[in-house]
C-alpha cells in the first residue's frame, strides 16, 4: 500500500510514518498544500491522510480538488476542529473519514482498516493465485495453506501483482506503486525484490511469476 501524508508538522508526519510502517511500504510526505495538491493528482496512492490546516493551500481545498479531478482515492482528514460542524462539512466535501488532533496510533490504524473493508474502496479481501493466497487485512500470505513470511516490500510488491493477475506491469509501475519517492529508479530493487519472491511461493520447477524483456512482470497460474 502506498500512502501520502500531508502534514506540515515534520515531527507529526515522522511519527505517523513511523505508525504506518506496519502496514505500508512506500509512504511519501509533503510538507506544504502546494506540494501535496500536486502528489496527489499526479501519483496514484491507495490512502491520503490529509491535515486540514497547512501553508499555502489548505487541505479542504486539495480535497475538493481532487474529487474534481475524478480521484477516488480514500482520504482521512486530520484536524484540530472539533466541532462537528466542521467534520459534516469536511465528509460532504469528500473525505472517508476524519481524525481529531491528538489522536493514538491504535485509532490511526483503525480507521484505515475500517475504509480499506469498504466494499467501494476494496478490491478482493483475499487475492488468489494457484495455490498461493493473500489476506489483506491481516497481512498474511499463505501458500497450499501453509503460512509464508514476507518481508513488508515483498508483501506490497506481490499484492500489487496479484491485484494485477495477469497483466504485465512494467518496472516503473511498480517502483511508483511500491516504492516511494526516495527510491533510486536506476537501482536493481525490484529485480532482486522479483527474485525474492520467487523463492518463497514457487515450488521447483513450477513458475508463478513471469518475465517478459522491456514488458515488466506478472504473475498467473503455474505452468
Amino acid at each position: 500500500m502506498r500512502v501520502l501524508i500531508v502534514e506540515d508538522d515534520q515531527g507529526m508526519a515522522e511519527n505517523i510514518a513511523l505508525i504506518l510502517k506496519k502496514i505500508s511500504s512506500a509512504i511519501d510526505i509533503a510538507n506544504d498544500g502546494e506540494r501535496g495538491r500536486l502528489m496527489a493528482l499526479t501519483t496514484n496512492y491507495d490512502l491520503i491522510l490529509l491535515d486540514y490546516n497547512l501553508p499555502k493551500i489548505n487541505g479542504r481545498e486539495i480535497l475538493e480538488e481532487l474529487r474534481k479531478d475524478g480521484k477516488t482515492t480514500p482520504v482521512i482528514m486530520l484536524t484540530v476542529r472539533s466541532e462537528l460542524e466542521d467534520k459534516v462539512d469536511l465528509l460532504n466535501s469528500g473525505a472517508d473519514d476524519y481524525l481529531t488532533k491528538p489522536f493514538a496510533a491504535s485509532e490511526l490504524l483503525a480507521r484505515i482498516k475500517s475504509i480499506r473493508r469498504r466494499p467501494e474502496n476494496l478490491k478482493k479481501p483475499t487475492l488468489k493465485v494457484a495455490d498461493v493466497e493473500l489476506n489483506p487485512d491481516k497481512f498474511s500470505v499463505a501458500k497450499n495453506g501453509e503460512k509464508i513470511f514476507l518481508s513488508t516490500k515483498e508483501f506490497s510488491l506481490l499484492e500489487y501483482l496479484m491485484e494485477n493477475k495477469g497483466y504485465f506491469l512494467s518496472r516503473q509501475e511498480i517502483m511508483e506503486h511500491v516504492w516511494d519517492e526516495n527510491a533510486d529508479p536506476f537501482s536493481n530493487t525490484v529485480e532482486v525484490h522479483i527474485m525474492k519472491l520467487r523463492k518463497k511461493i514457487e515450488k521447483p520447477g513450477e513458475q508463478l511469476i513471469f518475465t517478459l524483456s522491456n514488458r515488466g512482470y506478472k504473475i498467473d497460474e503455474a505452468r
